[in-house]
This record gives C-alpha cells, structure tokens and sequence, in this order.
C-alpha cells in the first residue's frame, strides 16, 4: 500500500536519519489507514560520502549517480519499522550494507539507464538486475539492497509472533 509521505529530506538532515523518519512515518499513515493492523514499512537509501542518492529525477540524473558510484564503495540503508495493531512502534532498526561498483565505463552506464531499470530505485540501480554485472564487493545483507532485510524482518516478525511458514 502506497502511503503517500513527501520524501523530502529535512535540511541538515543525516542520510541514516533520514531513512528512519521517511519509515516512520510511512507506518503512522498506512497504521492511521489501517486501524487495529500490524503494519510494515520501510525506506532504501544509498548514501556515498555521507549524502543520500535517492531516485533519479531523470536518465540524465539516473546517469549521473551511477557515474558518482563507479569504481567506488558505497552504502545501501534500509530502515524499516513495525508498528502493531494500536499503532505503537514495535520494532525499528536499520540495516546498513556496503557495496563495491567495479569502474563504469560511459557506454556501460547509458545501455544501463536505456534499459529503463534504474528508475525509482535508490541509486538508481537494481542489484537483482543487471547492476549485477556492476557489483565486485557485497559486505552484508544482499536482500538488504534488493530492497528489504529479509532476516532482519523475519526476526522482528518472529518477535511480534506473525511469522508464518519459512522462505
């Protein structure tokens, strides 16, 4: 379910922060939508030299990030929150992955953003897609940059007592 939140960044706002409050609020108004439900929320960013790529506004932008990545570490951060069914916070973490961009070649980048796949992702790739090719160094979880920690969810939802049947 869409919620809606403005994704803007707060000024002076920590990347780290950022994701945490973007969550947050997702899960209070979906949880606002929702009275008496369990809610799930979450928000992927990708943070180099301490600033968050969100999505890339346009194929120029798309190439740009992708450009600032090349041959670089980054981080991939998904915070995400669950809130019960009175709508109080029952778990809130984030999960922190560092990747490693092989160098991009120009030409490499622009069949990449032609192919249509890095639009409205963080960062403007899809690691389960054809960035794939890009990634030499993965330190952490990998459905982390996917786009949610699936160990880390199933253990808040383990918690919470609404895990049912295995992956």
């Amino acid at each position: 379910m869409a919620s809606g939140v403005d994704e803007t960044p707060q000024p002076g706002e920590r990347a780290l922060d950022f994701a945490l409050r973007i969550a947050r609020d997702k899960a209070r108004e979906i949880s606002r939508r929702r009275p008496a439900h369990w809610v799930l929320a979450a928000d992927t960013i990708v943070v180099v030299d301490g600033e968050s790529l969100g999505k890339p506004r346009d194929a120029a932008d798309a190439a740009t990030i992708l450009e600032r990545l090349s041959g670089r570490r980054h981080e991939v951060a998904t915070a995400f929150v669950l809130v019960d069914d009175r709508g109080e916070a029952f778990v809130e973490q984030v999960v922190r992955t560092d990747v490693v961009f092989r160098p991009l070649e120009k030409s490499e980048i622009a069949a990449y953003v032609s192919s249509g796949e890095p639009f409205d992702k963080a960062g403007a790739y899809a690691i389960q897609g054809g960035a794939a090719q890009f990634v030499i160094a993965l330190h952490g979880s990998r459905s982390n940059v996917i786009g949610l920690p699936m160990d880390e969810v199933e253990s808040a939802l383990r918690s919470a007592g609404l895990w049912i049947g295995s992956r």
